[in-house]
């Protein structure tokens, strides 16, 4: 069901309503949009707090994890000591409904099996990767490609960042084509290597305006493109990535 804008709605989203590759027919795409976000740490938060800003009519946050008091210094989302022990998605969605109570926001506490995986990724107009380890990196990206959604992939740790977009239509690399089995590295995780706050905030950032751009066909996203930040240095760069005719994920779709 297409949502028209009320008044308060043209008010709300002004500043966005008047960019000319955005306009009224894009906040209704928006408004009428639904995206899933797996994973509400560290890039899930300002991801999701952006996109309920931005007037995304339905978010989906996944994640079965709780609050731990490590999580505050990253995980905006999360604003207190009294949301530790809290389940995440639970979390965030309190705090999405205060940003903006005009969306819809929906909390899935369990980790989800393939199946469960598959029908919510179906559903979604976009997917949103904010996990934090390969297994589940790799698992959403084989539904998302069995279903061709479109996957917008970030990861940061220490002073680094990346983020890709993944089309899925039958065409373009998959994220195993940039990451294979035997090149992970186990110890890749926040809690293993730090991480300085700000720099999910940035990559997250992106995240969220390549999933708005893919949902309102505007610019040039990111796709096949990985873009590469170093915060050290203050440095990006951006890689094309080819099709792995080889992929054992993608090269037979």
């Amino acid at each position: 069901m297409v949502l028209i804008m009320n008044d308060d709605q043209l008010l709300r989203y002004s500043r966005q309503i008047m960019l000319p590759y955005v306009g009224i027919e894009g906040q209704e795409k928006l408004l009428n949009a639904r995206i899933l976000i797996i994973g509400m740490g560290g890039l899930g938060s300002p991801i999701a707090m952006y996109l309920a800003s931005a007037g995304v009519g339905h978010l989906v946050l996944c994640d079965f994890d709780k609050v731990d008091l490590s999580n505050l210094q990253r995980q905006i989302i999360h604003s207190s000591k009294e949301r530790i022990g809290k389940n995440k998605a639970t979390s965030a969605k309190e705090t999405l409904i205060q940003l903006n109570p005009e969306i819809k926001v929906t909390a899935l506490t369990t980790q989800l099996d393939e199946s469960n995986l598959s029908e919510q990724v179906r559903l979604a107009d976009v997917v949103i990767d904010g996990t934090d380890n390969f297994d589940s990196r790799f698992l959403l990206n084989k539904v998302c490609v069995k279903t061709q959604t479109p996957l917008v992939s970030g990861a940061a740790i220490r002073m680094e960042g990346q983020v890709i977009v993944f089309a899925n239509k039958g065409k373009g690399p998959c994220y195993r084509c940039l990451y294979k089995d035997n090149e992970n590295d186990t110890a890749t995780t926040c809690s293993e290597n730090g991480v300085l706050s700000p720099v999910v905030g940035i990559i997250g950032s992106v995240q969220a305006v390549e999933a708005m751009k893919v949902i309102m066909s505007i610019g040039k996203p990111l796709i096949s493109r990985l873009l590469l930040l170093d915060a050290y240095t203050m440095d990006w760069r951006s890689l094309k990535l080819p099709a792995d005719p080889e992929c054992p994920v993608c090269s037979s779709q």
